[in-house]
């Protein structure tokens, strides 16, 4: 299974317009390859090098989606959600552009597609934690794609 963007290339840099600099348009996404048997599709997209001072875990969750289609093939700001939109770490259903703290230097922002063989029963207000706990047993295959993103 792969996932991949239009927009950068696997370890690119995201652009601007993603971001919260930009118009913090959701990054498009593509999917291939996915698994015969596959249910549905989830997603999650996590920057790790969040400041230790801003959050003790150092992880922020700028995107939580489960239920897409196992024929899902692509994810477009044009084409509004697919799926259940999740809870992120800012507490918002919805996508959340990079922003990294200025100054911090690049963060990386790494786009994880799951394959379950189920279709997951979870409120909207679900978030990573719940979602990953609820795939436990039931992912077929996963893929990533990872982009940076800084501000000066």
């Amino acid at each position: 299974m792969e996932i991949k963007s239009p927009s950068f290339a696997d370890g690119g840099w995201i652009p601007v317009e993603h971001s919260i600099d930009g118009e913090g348009s959701q990054v498009p996404l593509e999917f291939e390859a996915v698994p015969d048997g596959t249910a549905s599709l989830a997603l999650v997209v996590h920057d790790p090098d969040v400041p230790r001072d801003r959050r003790p875990d150092g992880n922020f969750d700028h995107w939580v989606v489960w239920n897409i289609p196992a024929g899902q093939r692509r994810m477009t700001a044009d084409e509004g959600p697919v799926g259940v939109v999740g809870r992120t770490t800012r507490g918002t259903n919805t996508w959340i552009g990079p922003a990294p703290p200025p100054g911090d230097g690049a963060h990386r922002y790494f786009f994880t597609l799951y394959a379950l063989d189920v279709l997951l029963d979870l409120p909207d207000s679900a978030g990573r934690g719940e979602l990953e706990a609820a795939m436990e047993g039931h992912v077929l295959e996963r893929a990533a794609l990872m982009g940076r993103f800084q501000r000066d």
